[in-house]
């Protein structure tokens, strides 16, 4: 059995701090299915607006969960780890 210190405590802290918000859960279980989807499609697809998308995005970019693909002026989101 592992001891208490060799569990990464901070960075399970930081998962569940990004699944606990259901605006962002949401647009990752939406990401799972469009893999590809640029704002304006998946804040239609989740019913938020795209100000409210972009910054859900621009955390989970910040912390390695989603990535961005940009052809001409056109953004695209993915899943980092599908």
């Amino acid at each position: 059995m592992a001891a208490l210190t060799d569990v990464d405590t901070e960075g399970w802290t930081q998962r569940f701090d990004l699944l606990s918000d259901p605006n962002r859960l949401e647009i990752l279980l939406s990401l799972h299915r469009v893999p590809g989807i640029c704002v304006g499609d998946l804040a239609a697809a989740v019913g938020r607006s795209e100000n409210a998308v972009s910054q859900a995005l621009r955390v989970l970019r910040q912390q390695g969960w989603v990535s961005a693909t940009r052809v001409g002026r056109q953004v695209s989101y993915q899943l980092e780890d599908p």
